[in-house]
């Protein structure tokens, strides 16, 4: 289920006014029309106007400013090796690593046949090779805003020649508290400039952001927040806490050719879920905030290659993550916030190609799914699997897997599975035989005991009677006669005054 799609458009890239060598890019790329965001976008900022832009996740909404900018600064290509002919022209601010690769990687497609030079800026990497490659000059900068205020910081970066400013995800800089960061920015760059700024949703918040850097922009809202893909299938299955990652093995045996990215709410919960995969036989890997750059980049790429068939990841790869023809998207944990499922599911449908969005929800979330529901305004289908149903017991063999060590490698492969459809699949341990419960009865009070102990092994070496009652007052005479006895055979040292004691009383 979904909302309405769009009426289809029989406008073509060609119509759009765009420089021949970006259609031939566009072209080389595979694509004829353009979509809404970007059939409304490229002419108003080919105009020159500033534009506010609402887009979701895969809209082409890159496309749609990559594009009129590359037109635009086609003036000041360049085939000169000198720095001082490549300034930097275009600032294209993201929240995240990946969406500034993404956007820097398309950049570079559709600007092949163009002599300008991009780079990417973001932090978890070493700062020289950036440096160095804008050193060399570079017209375009995509970049995240905290890496780029370590360059301002180092002298390594100059904005007197920009004239294009781009910030992308702007809802998405808000959650992540880079509003301070952008507005400090933006006091670096030309007054004299033409700026977008593009965001899912407009909070009070981007509405002020956009009043300081955008001059009488043109408003472009193409789907609203709430709008999902009509190409997605949307499923939630209820589950209980502590059984959602049988329950999701037992989902990805189903379909054991077919990827899935996998959402979990911490970074913690992330790398041990796929982990947890791993050891089942399934090929997964992991991606969140305290992976290095490295990692990060490692993970995706074996992602996209289908080397991984498993990604495991934080809300970080919610954005900015493309994969072509991506079928399942699996929401372990449901988002906190309602809008972020549609930036989660968004990873799949992409294009007009159809995918799957499958939840687990457990007891405790219910709430959150009833948020999703009214962003939405719509039911999303429950599904209850046979043996998986919240309060059900779990099976003997789930707590013996539990207690393996973390080393145990299990030899059962994925595709061994049942291939019965989900809403049909028997219950996890219908093979085990049923254990019978024994009857038990309130155990007899216990008899107390009544051995006692003889009276001879009761009196101490010193003669003290542990059967008599304790007096104190006799114990404290008895100690007190045994202390004067040993002190009179002892020598007595001469008694110092307290002064002494003090530090006082000293020779005169």
């Amino acid at each position: 289920m979904g909302a309405q799609q769009e009426p289809e458009s029989t406008v073509k890239f060609t119509d759009l006014g765009l420089a021949p060598e970006l259609l031939k890019a566009v072209h080389d790329a595979g694509y004829t029309d353009p979509t809404p965001i970007q059939e409304q976008a490229i002419p108003i900022i080919l105009a020159g106007h500033d534009v506010m832009g609402g887009a979701q996740t895969g809209t082409g909404k890159t496309a749609g400013f990559i594009l009129p900018l590359l037109h635009k600064l086609a003036r000041h290509a360049s085939s000169s090796p000198s720095p001082a002919r490549h300034p930097v022209r275009a600032l294209i601010l993201t929240p995240t690593r990946e969406l500034a690769m993404q956007v820097h990687e398309s950049a570079k497609t559709y600007g092949k046949h163009l002599a300008l030079r991009s780079v990417c800026i973001y932090g978890g990497v070493d700062m020289r090779a950036q440096i160095a490659e804008l050193k060399e000059g570079r017209e375009i900068v995509v970049a995240t805003p905290g890496r780029l205020l370590d360059h301002v910081e180092q002298k390594t970066v100059s904005f007197n020649s920009v004239e294009f400013l781009v910030l992308d995800e702007a809802d998405r800089m808000l959650d992540m508290g880079f509003i301070p960061d952008i507005k400090r920015i933006l006091a670096l760059l030309p007054k004299t400039r033409q700026s977008l700024l593009f965001s899912a949703t407009f909070s009070d918040e981007i509405k002020r952001l956009a009043d300081v850097m955008l001059k009488s922009p043109q408003l472009i809202e193409v789907a609203r927040r709430n709008m999902v893909s009509e190409t997605i299938t949307h499923r939630v299955y209820p589950v209980a806490t502590d059984r959602k990652r049988y329950l999701l093995k037992q989902l990805l045996e189903v379909s054991p050719a077919a990827q899935a990215l996998v959402f979990v709410g911490t970074k913690f919960g992330t790398s041990r879920l796929a982990l947890w995969l791993e050891r089942m036989g399934i090929n997964a890997t992991a991606i969140h905030g305290d992976k290095t750059q490295q990692e990060r980049t490692k993970a995706l790429e074996a992602f996209k290659s289908g080397e991984s068939r498993v990604l495991v990841a934080t809300d970080v790869a919610a954005r900015g993550l493309d994969i072509d023809d991506l079928p399942l998207v699996i929401n372990y944990e449901l988002p906190r916030v309602a809008e972020d499922y549609i930036h989660r599911i968004g990873r799949t449908g992409r294009a007009g190609k159809t995918g799957e969005a499958v939840s687990l929800v457990a007891p405790e979330e219910k709430p959150r799914l009833t948020e999703i529901e009214r962003l939405t305004k719509f039911k999303i289908e429950q599904v209850v699997v046979p043996g998986f149903e919240p309060g059900s017991v779990a099976p003997a063999h789930e707590h013996e897997r539990s207690e393996r060590g973390h080393g145990h490698k299990h030899e059962r492969k994925v595709g061994h599975g049942p291939k019965t459809p989900l809403d049909r699949l028997p219950a996890p341990a219908s093979h085990l035989p049923t254990v019978p419960t024994v009857p038990t009865t309130p155990a007899a009070p216990r008899t107390p005991r009544t051995t006692r102990t003889p009276r001879a092994q009761m009196i101490a070496a010193d003669g003290f009677d542990f059967s008599k009652p304790y007096d104190a007052r006799e114990t404290t005479e008895s100690s007190a006669d045994k202390l004067a006895e040993k002190s009179a055979l002892a020598p007595r040292r001469p008694l110092r005054p307290v002064a002494a004691l003090l530090g006082g009383l000293g020779k005169k």
